[in-house]
């Protein structure tokens, strides 16, 4: 791709109008982006040679996103994305984050990564722009349709990155971009990415959990100066996105690999003591266990032990139950969970789903859902011990969804549900279980109690009380079972047993696809 430098006079950044289009048209910038958006251009000047900072277009934990229109040689304008990667992001996050774009971006519902820009510690990103649609904004006017192949896609998306050894750990619907009118589907932000065991992404071999931005020069500023000894020093690189990742694995800075990182640690979690009445509990020999092993409550050996760290990175209310648990061993299982909640919001409406303060409730919020026994069953598979001090039954996914979606009555009474997948015809006389326990789940040691916001919101519903379902055009009155099945396999609490993403493609909900 070849980019021409835009007119000078086409460029504004005065005032709180911007033009574009040749001064056609005008959009409003509020004051605070028009400064972050002068700021950009001062660090990186390159930039304002050759693309036109529109707006600012979102906003992340470790970056910015920009709207940057850019005229080609042969005269047409194009739409660009610019990601301003925040100044203490560790190099080799970086690079590991371009590599990530590079060799699995660019097909198959993947975003690709065209240019990169930098001087200093300022690194912007270059993507191509796809206009979409917030799926808050239009959750409840998407058909069963749309959702239908959104889901597809998305594991489409999953799938080939997963074929790299890539584990996204940040799906959600801000992070799968959806253009309604031309169908188009984009993966982005692989800022949080992490390798597999066998992952085809060198950078992400290394642990980059634990990175933190050190005080040495960026991407081996010697080593990038020696290759333009005329112009590095009072430029900026604008380098292809291949070129930047080939001289930070060639800089001869200290590896990464060789030296330790610690990751930021969490204070522990709120339990329940003995009481000063108790006696202190004696030392356990080595291969036993203490005496709180599975209880509601957390002894002073287990207090004592060293807090056991695991990756955490993700959205809260898409991380999987084995990244709630500190799972050490996590892999693309993870993505496939957020997946899975991303198809239980667009069936169910609410967006988002769950939404908890900390890992505990969020546990909690699942086992209201996929059942208490079920949790406690699955983390001991993959080697973790919960107690929940309430039995939370399972839930029926139809009548969960239905029921949130306004096409069944909400009873008053809390029974227990029937086995997943009910048919809907006979489930008029089943309720929902109340989500609002009062109880937390403890995890490996502790419990602690703590009331959980409700899961399921309220929302007005049909006068009617009988179980009369009227045509929808949307299709929600037809939605197949196999949506529900396949909404079951996705949120398996189990990532030894849940579906991938490969597998998920060849669904019977997906068979004319």
């Amino acid at each position: 791709m070849e980019l021409s430098p835009l007119c000078t006079d086409s460029i504004s950044t005065e005032g709180c109008v911007i033009k574009q289009d040749r001064g056609q048209r005008k959009s409003k910038v509020s004051r605070d982006v028009e400064t972050e958006i002068e700021n950009l251009n001062k660090a990186i000047p390159q930039l304002a040679k050759v693309f036109r900072i529109i707006d600012k277009i979102g906003e992340g934990t470790f970056s910015s996103v920009f709207l940057g229109e850019a005229q080609m040689h042969d005269g047409r304008r194009e739409m660009f994305a610019l990601k301003h990667l925040i100044p203490t992001s560790h190099p080799t996050r970086i690079a590991a984050e371009l590599q990530c774009l590079t060799v699995a971006g660019g097909e198959e519902s993947v975003m690709g990564a065209t240019y990169c820009f930098r001087k200093e510690d300022h690194v912007v990103i270059v993507m191509p722009y796809m206009e979409h649609q917030a799926i808050v904004d239009i959750i409840g006017s998407l058909t069963f349709e749309e959702v239908r192949l959104y889901i597809y896609h998305l594991m489409k998306a999953l799938k080939h990155v997963h074929q790299f050894g890539i584990i996204h750990r940040d799906i959600k619907p801000n992070n799968f971009l959806f253009n309604r009118k031309s169908k188009m589907y984009a993966l982005v932000d692989f800022g949080l990415a992490q390798g597999t065991a066998d992952t085809q992404i060198e950078l992400l071999k290394v642990d980059l959990s634990g990175l933190r931005k050190q005080p040495r020069p960026v991407f081996g500023e010697r080593n990038l100066n020696s290759c333009t000894p005329a112009a590095a020093t009072t430029k900026p690189a604008a380098i292809k996105a291949e070129t930047l990742i080939q001289l930070v694995k060639s800089s001869k800075t200290e590896d990464p690999a060789n030296r330790k990182y610690t990751a930021a640690g969490r204070g522990p979690l709120p339990v329940r003591t003995q009481s000063s009445t108790q006696k202190p509990q004696r030392a356990v020999q080595q291969g036993h266990t203490c005496n709180c092993y599975q209880t509601d409550r957390v002894c002073n050996i287990c207090m004592s032990r060293k807090q056991q760290v695991a990756p955490r990175a993700g959205t809260p209310g898409f991380r999987a139950p084995e990244v709630l648990t500190k799972c050490p061993n996590q892999g693309t299982a993870i993505d496939v969970w957020s997946a899975g909640v991303i198809l239980l919001s667009l069936l169910s409406g609410r967006y988002p789903f769950f939404k908890a303060s900390d890992d505990l409730i969020a546990l909690t919020q699942i086992m209201t859902i996929r059942g208490s026994r079920e949790t406690i069953q699955a983390a001991k598979a993959f080697g973790k011990s919960v107690a929940c001090s309430r039995d939370l039954p399972r839930q029926d996914l139809r009548t969960l969804c239905e029921t949130l979606r306004g096409r069944r009555p909400s009873p008053d009474e809390v029974t227990p549900l029937p086995e997943a997948n009910k048919d809907s015809s006979t489930a008029c006389h089943h309720n929902i279980q109340d989500a609002t326990p009062t109880h937390r789940p403890s995890v490996q040691h502790g419990a602690g109690e703590s009331p959980l916001s409700s899961t399921l919101p309220e929302e007005p519903r049909d006068s009617e009380t009988d179980c009369k379902v009227e045509v929808d055009e949307r299709g929600w009155d037809r939605v197949p079972d196999e949506a529900y099945h396949l909404l079951d396999r996705l949120l398996d609490l189990n990532p030894a047993t849940r579906i991938t993403a490969a597998q998920a493609l060849q669904h019977p909900l997906f068979k004319d696809l």
